[in-house]
């Protein structure tokens, strides 16, 4: 059993993603965290973000131990990994490492930006999170302020009206909703509110498929 879950940056798909797998009992990949590590890596090296080379050998050669790393959540780094996923090399190295992450597992909960669409066109349940643009702002800047990082709320704005605009114009599986996907916008709701609503549409989702396949 395969969810896909997609939206942009901010949209609360990732503690939404967590809950689910924790709901159904799944195993859970937030696949953000690899082109996090391909930009960490990248910059570590010393070279710049649009060095295709650099960052589709980064893609190559992560090391999943270093997953955990704190720095991976900072704001220099979440746009790093918004520049390299542009790169098509890099999209195309890290593919196998998250279409092979459902094997041997009952279910798997996958959450990103190309999910339901070019990775798992075929997951038996999709869900499209989103929110208004000034919630995604208003929340990001709250996570990070509580880190203590020193960042102003018009500056986290600005940035993800920015990476909105990379991840929905990028040339290699762009930010967008499949045709078959649910969509649930989170704007107003709290974590617990939009855990019930993305339940409800996958239990739909599932008995569909099960309907479907006799």
């Amino acid at each position: 059993m395969i969810i896909a879950i997609d939206g942009p940056a901010a949209s609360g798909k990732g503690t939404l993603a967590k809950r689910i797998a924790a709901h159904y009992g799944y195993a859970y990949l937030d696949t953000g965290v690899l082109y996090r590590a391909v930009g960490r890596d990248v910059l570590k090296a010393g070279r710049s973000l649009e060095d295709v080379s650099a960052a589709a050998e980064a893609a190559r050669s992560l090391d999943i131990s270093t997953f955990d790393d704190p720095e991976l959540r900072s704001t220099t780094i979440s746009d790093a990994a918004s520049k390299v996923a542009v790169i098509p090399a890099v999209r195309e190295a890290l593919m196998q490492m998250q279409k092979s992450f459902p094997q041997g597992k009952s279910g798997a909960v996958i959450e990103g930006r190309d999910i339901g669409t070019a990775i798992f066109p075929d997951a038996d349940a999709k869900l499209y999170i989103t929110a208004s643009l000034e919630e995604r702002a208003r929340r990001r800047f709250a996570e990070l302020a509580a880190a203590g990082e020193n960042i102003t709320y018009e500056a986290i704005y600005a940035d993800l009206e920015a990476r909105d605009l990379r991840d929905q114009s990028r040339v290699v599986s762009p930010l967008r909703i499949a045709e078959d996907a649910d969509l649930l916008d989170t704007t107003k709701l709290d974590i617990e509110a939009a855990l019930f609503a993305a339940v409800r549409l996958i239990d739909a989702a599932m008995d569909r498929s099960k309907c479907a396949f006799g």
